[in-house]
C-alpha cells in the first residue's frame, strides 16, 4: 500500500494492519476502524481552497496521482425556518442544508471513493469491491470506472430500481446476495482473503466502518463549510448517521481545522437516527461510556433503507464525545413529513437525508443557532423505475 501515514487503532491506539478494523477491540465485542494519524493544517488558506478531497491533496494519506470526478463544493443552501412558515415567535435559528446531492453520482460517497480508488490504483489492485445498500455501490463503480479498474459490487433484493441502474450503466459487477447483511458482508470478506480484491467499504463483524483511506475523503465537507461560513458562528452538524463514516470524517476535518487555527472552535455534531435503527441515540443513554461502546440494538426497517445498524461503531461515538454531541432518533413518520417538506422548498432528497434534516431544524429551534444538515444523496434515484 503506498500511502503517506500508517494506520492505528482511534479506542487502543496500537498500530494496524488492513481494512477489517482493530482486531484487538473486535475481540471485546467493539468495532473501531483504524485511521492516519490527522493532517497538518498549517499555513493553509482557505479563502484560496478550491474544495473537495483533493483540494489540499496534503490532508491525504494517499500518494500518487488523483481520482476524480469533480467531487465537492456542493451547494449550501439555507433553508426556510420555522418562522418564515408558521409566523412562530422565538429565536428560530437558521438551518442550512449541505447538499450532497451535487457529486457526480449524486451522493456524499462520491468523496470517499474517490480517494479510496486512489489509494487502490496506489497500491496496484485492478479489482475493487464494496458492499452496499445503492450510493456506495454507484460511486465505487464510477470512480472504479473513472481510474480503468474492475468494479464488483455486493448487494441485495431491496436496493431500489433506480440505484441498480446506476450501478450497471457504470459497468460494474453487481452481485445480488438473497441473504442477510451479514451474509453479504461474508460473501465479500471471502472476495477480500481469496482473490485478494481491495475493499473500498466495510466487511467485518462487528463491524468498524468503511475503508480508512477513503473515509478520509469526507474531511473535506468540513473544510468546504469553514470556507464558506468564514465569519459566521457555527453552532451544529447534524449528520445522517448509519456507520458513521461520515460523522467521523466531518470531525476529523473540523479537528484539523482548530489546531491549525482555522476555526475558533468546533462545531457541535449531532447524529441523526431513524428510531427504527438508532444505537447511537441507545448508547448515549448510558452514563457509563463502556456501555455505550457496547450498546446493541435490534435494527428494524425504515424509509429510510440507507441508514440503519445494531452497534454504534466507535468512530461515531468518539467524534460525538470530542465535540460534545449527541444523537437523536425520528420516526418515519417525522422522515416522510420532512421529505415532504423539503419537496416544497424544490430540494428533492434521499429520505436518510430527511432524517438529518429534521433533526436540524428541532436543534435550531432549541438553540436559535445556525445548524447545518448534511443532505447525503438525491431522492432523484427513488424516481427511476
Amino acid at each position: 500500500m503506498v500511502t503517506s501515514r500508517s494506520l492505528h487503532c482511534l479506542r487502543c491506539a496500537r498500530p494496524a494492519e488492513g481494512f477489517d478494523g482493530c482486531r484487538t477491540c473486535a475481540a471485546e465485542g467493539i468495532g473501531v476502524n483504524t485511521m492516519p494519524p490527522l493532517a497538518d493544517l498549517g499555513g493553509v488558506d482557505l479563502t484560496g481552497y478550491p474544495g473537495g478531497p483533493w483540494g489540499l491533496p496534503s490532508a491525504l494519506p494517499v500518494s500518487g496521482p488523483p481520482v476524480t470526478l469533480g467531487e465537492g463544493n456542493t451547494p449550501l443552501i439555507r433553508l426556510r425556518n420555522d418562522q418564515d412558515r408558521d409566523g412562530a415567535d422565538g429565536p428560530a435559528g437558521e438551518v442550512w442544508l449541505k447538499h450532497e446531492g451535487g457529486n457526480p453520482t449524486g451522493s456524499h460517497k462520491d468523496r470517499a471513493m474517490a480517494v479510496g480508488v486512489a489509494a487502490a490504483v496506489a497500491a496496484g489492485a485492478d479489482t475493487v469491491v464494496a458492499a452496499s445498500s445503492g450510493n456506495a455501490g454507484a460511486a465505487a463503480a464510477a470512480y472504479a470506472a473513472r481510474a480503468g479498474l474492475r468494479c464488483v459490487v455486493f448487494t441485495n433484493e431491496a436496493v431500489p430500481a433506480g440505484l441498480r441502474a446506476q450501478i450497471d450503466a457504470l459497468g460494474a459487477e453487481r452481485v445480488v446476495h438473497p441473504g442477510t447483511t451479514a451474509d453479504r458482508n461474508a460473501a465479500m470478506a471471502r472476495a477480500v482473503q481469496e482473490p485478494g480484491w481491495y475493499p473500498l467499504t466495510s466487511y467485518s463483524a462487528p463491524s468498524p466502518g468503511g475503508n480508512p483511506y477513503a473515509n478520509e475523503g469526507y474531511k473535506s465537507v468540513a473544510y468546504e463549510l469553514a470556507r464558506d461560513l468564514a465569519g459566521r458562528r457555527l453552532d451544529t452538524v447534524v449528520v445522517p448517521t448509519s456507520r458513521a463514516d461520515l460523522l467521523a470524517g466531518i470531525g476529523r476535518g473540523f479537528r484539523e481545522l482548530a489546531a491549525a487555527g482555522l476555526i475558533a472552535r468546533e462545531p457541535r455534531l449531532v447524529a441523526a437516527e431513524p428510531a427504527a435503527a438508532a444505537p447511537f441515540t441507545a448508547a448515549l443513554r448510558h452514563p457509563d461510556r463502556a456501555d455505550q461502546e457496547r450498546t446493541r440494538v435490534a435494527a428494524g426497517p425504515t424509509v429510510a433503507f440507507s441508514l440503519g445498524e445494531e452497534r454504534p461503531c466507535w468512530q461515531g461515538l468518539d467524534a460525538l464525545w470530542r465535540s460534545g454531541g449527541t444523537a437523536v432518533a425520528v420516526d418515519d413518520e417525522a422522515i416522510s413529513a420532512e421529505h415532504r417538506r423539503l419537496a416544497a422548498e424544490g430540494l428533492l432528497l434521499e429520505p436518510s437525508s430527511a432524517v438529518g434534516v429534521a433533526v436540524a431544524r428541532a436543534q435550531a429551534r432549541t438553540s436559535g443557532a445556525l445548524v447545518v444538515a448534511i443532505g447525503t444523496a438525491t431522492g432523484l434515484k427513488g424516481l427511476v423505475g
